[in-house]
Parts: structure tokens; C-alpha cells; sequence
């Protein structure tokens, strides 16, 4: 006889954030994750740059002036933002608390800051996930395989690496990106690990009443 398989309870989702330095391969880690967690869904961003060719309105971005982006700001209404090089980026708090209450898990891949900011505003929301280079050095190694920098660039992005890496205590979780098929295994159970959480799984208390205990 087959067993019976289990019963769907119903959850609250989970805000997955993923930090690294440039090069780290937490985009890449992502990625994988999205590619193979049908509830696992992409935060879109708002920003105030223009779009770019093939870019769609709440597919890539939300698209806003930087009007739009401060007053938005002000209300409660962006979960996490800041404005770099002269442009703002930010979280929209509607379509995050909609899908975690709808039992979706939204993927952040975000700056240390960008974290600090999600886990003040749904502190009890938030799992996190520092990914390490094994190296420095191969950090560095890293960014010059991929030839779309000069030195000044590189060097630049080694010095916001120290900076992003100091805050590595900040995070639920820490692995190091050494082999990058055990990475995204390692952040695929820390995933599961988050879903599984008693008081996250919110349909529990109706099927343990189910068994007839209290």
C-alpha cells in the first residue's frame, strides 16, 4: 500500500534575504533557489531610474519619481530603500505582506542596510543569509574572471567587500560559497528549515485538533 502523503498546512511566507560582497555569488545562489521553489517569488523593486529597453512596469521595477520615491518613503509604505548614485531603490511593503500572508516566500537580495531595514520592519518575518568568498583573494579572482571591470572598478568593489563583510553578525545564517552546488543546497535547508517553524505554520493548531489532542 502507498502511504498517504501529508497534508498541505497552511503558513505565513517567509522574507528570505541573501547578503554577500560582490562576487560572492549570492545572485547566482538566488537564482537556483527561484528556479526550483515554485513558492518562492522575487521581490520587484521600485526605483527611480528610467527604464531600460525590455523593461515592464511591476515585472523589473516599479517605476516612480524620486517624488513618488521620498513621499513613499515617509508613509511607511517602502519596507527598506536608499538612494544611490543620485537614484532610489526600494521595497514596496504592499505586495510583500500580501504574499506572506498568502503563504508565499519572497527572495531579497539585498545589502547589508537593505537588511537591517527589512528586519525592523517585519522583525518576526525575516530569516537571513550571509554568503562568504573562501577568500579574499579568490574574491578578487573572481571579479577579474568576469572582465567587465577595470582595476579602479575592482578595487573599489574590494574595499565595499571589507566593509559588506564586517557586518556578517548581523545574519541568521553564514555559509561559505566554496563549491557553489553545496551553497545552494545549504540555503535551499536553511529555507526549508524557516517554512517549518511552528509558529509560522499557521494551520497547525486545526490539524494537531484534528489528532483529538489539545
Amino acid at each position: 500500500m502507498a502511504p498517504h502523503s501529508s497534508p498541505a498546512i497552511r503558513r505565513r511566507g517567509v522574507c528570505f534575504v541573501l547578503s554577500a560582497p560582490s562576487g560572492a555569488g549570492k545572485s547566482t545562489i538566488a537564482n537556483a533557489l527561484r528556479a526550483s521553489e515554485p513558492d518562492l517569488r522575487h521581490s520587484v523593486s521600485v526605483t527611480t531610474r528610467q527604464p531600460r529597453p525590455g523593461e515592464h512596469e511591476g515585472v523589473h521595477y516599479y517605476f516612480r519619481t524620486m517624488e513618488d520615491f521620498q513621499s513613499m518613503s515617509k508613509s511607511g509604505d517602502l519596507l527598506e530603500g536608499a538612494i544611490v548614485f543620485g537614484r532610489g531603490y526600494g521595497t514596496p511593503r504592499a505586495p510583500v505582506e500580501a504574499a506572506l500572508k498568502s503563504g508565499l516566500d519572497m527572495i531579497f537580495d539585498i545589502d547589508w542596510q537593505g537588511h537591517r531595514q527589512l528586519r525592523a520592519a517585519l522583525p518576526t518575518d525575516v530569516v537571513s543569509l550571509f554568503v562568504l568568498p573562501p577568500s579574499l583573494q579568490e574574491l578578487e579572482h573572481r571579479l577579474h574572471k568576469r572582465a567587465s571591470d577595470n582595476q579602479d572598478e575592482i578595487d573599489r568593489r574590494m574595499k565595499a567587500a571589507r566593509d559588506e563583510i564586517s557586518h556578517w553578525q548581523e545574519f541568521d545564517h553564514v555559509i561559505i560559497n566554496a563549491d557553489l552546488d553545496r551553497a545552494i543546497a545549504d540555503a535551499r535547508a536553511i529555507l526549508t528549515a524557516a517554512r517549518l517553524q511552528t509558529r509560522r505554520q499557521t494551520g497547525l493548531p486545526s490539524v494537531v485538533a484534528s489528532f483529538g489532542a489539545p
